[in-house]
């Protein structure tokens, strides 16, 4: 029987220090990539693949549905057209979403409500963007990772600037009596 090395526990953190915001399915293991977080990512891969296929597949019923109905052969173009366009946008915005922030969405991607149709039609496209970041990172992470970064020097920066004594004021001029 092998020992195995005792895992280091982590210091406590010091009260008022920043706290990474944790990711849906991967709580906060994003941060150092521990309790779970590679397995996890597989799930979630093999998840979102699985989504996506099943979302091809309700999408082709679909089209199959419409050249069924001998609708014609303009009729199956458009919609084949207005599938792949939606599915396009839908790619191109939650890409934008995972590696950037909803926060930077401008003009047309930050549209919600306005769009939904186009999401919905997309749904195949964004769960296959979802896919392909799921396979560089958890989706999400780079975002969560930078604002957690920019908190701590922040936070760091703050500590710095702070004399001896954390408890004490720096005494500020007084002001003069007219």
């Amino acid at each position: 029987m092998s020992e195995q090395p005792p895992t280091p526990t982590p210091a406590p953190k010091p009260a008022g220090a920043p706290e990474p915001e944790p990711i849906r399915w991967f709580g906060t293991s994003w941060l150092n990539r521990d309790g779970g977080y590679w397995p996890r990512r597989i799930g979630v891969s093999v998840g979102a693949l699985a989504a996506t296929a099943a979302a091809v597949l309700l999408l082709r019923f679909g089209v199959e549905g419409i050249a069924v109905s001998d609708s014609g052969t303009f009729l199956n173009v458009l919609l084949t057209a207005a599938i792949a366009i939606c599915s396009m946008m839908s790619v191109r915005r939650t890409w934008k979403v995972l590696t950037e922030g909803k926060d930077q969405l401008t003009g047309w991607m930050a549209e919600d409500k306005s769009l939904g149709a186009v999401w919905l039609i997309g749904g195949a496209g964004a769960l296959a963007a979802y896919f392909a970041r799921s396979l560089v990172e958890a989706p999400g992470e780079a975002v969560r990772r930078a604002a957690h970064e920019r908190a701590v020097a922040q936070y760091e920066k703050r500590q710095a600037g702070r004399s001896g004594r954390p408890g004490t004021k720096v005494p500020s001029r007084a002001k003069r009596k007219r």
